[in-house]
């Protein structure tokens, strides 16, 4: 097939748009430009924000299930996002430890008790708020400082 020939009008031009028929949306053009912004002006690395676009569609979630659906190292993951993130409210225990119930039916059909009953953790109102933003400006709805 050969080679598309352009307008010869257009060829002293800086630049030449194409049509957008043939194109698909193209979503990511603006990412590296939203990224940088995001973490120049919320105090988030630029790791965390990835992550929390990563678990913003989930309820709750547990370190373990997290490790294995992001592939990260437990360490790596608890270390320099989970605690990180923790601690600045961009997420927060959904079900703390000892919160399962009592109940004699729950010890005997579950394999979590209080004992080794594992934190659910959830994205907070800030988190959530942050990642919105960080789509409204990759969408165009809001502009990019």
């Amino acid at each position: 097939m050969p080679k598309r020939k352009g307008d010869r009008q257009k060829m002293f031009r800086d630049f030449s748009m194409m049509k957008t028929e043939g194109l698909k949306a193209n979503y990511l053009k603006n990412f590296d430009l939203v990224i940088k912004n995001t973490v120049k002006t919320q105090p988030i690395t630029y790791s965390e924000m990835m992550f929390m676009i990563f678990i913003y569609d989930y309820e709750f979630f547990t370190i373990e299930h997290i490790v294995n659906v992001y592939k990260r190292s437990y360490m790596k993951l608890e270390i320099r996002l989970l605690y990180p993130l923790l601690k600045k409210g961009y997420i927060y225990k959904h079900f703390d430890k000892l919160s399962p119930s009592q109940s004699y039916e729950d010890h005997l059909f579950r394999e979590e008790t209080k004992y080794n009953y594992r934190v659910r953790y959830a994205l907070s109102q800030k988190g959530r708020m942050a990642v919105a933003k960080f789509y409204r400006k990759m969408e165009g709805d809001e502009p990019i400082d």
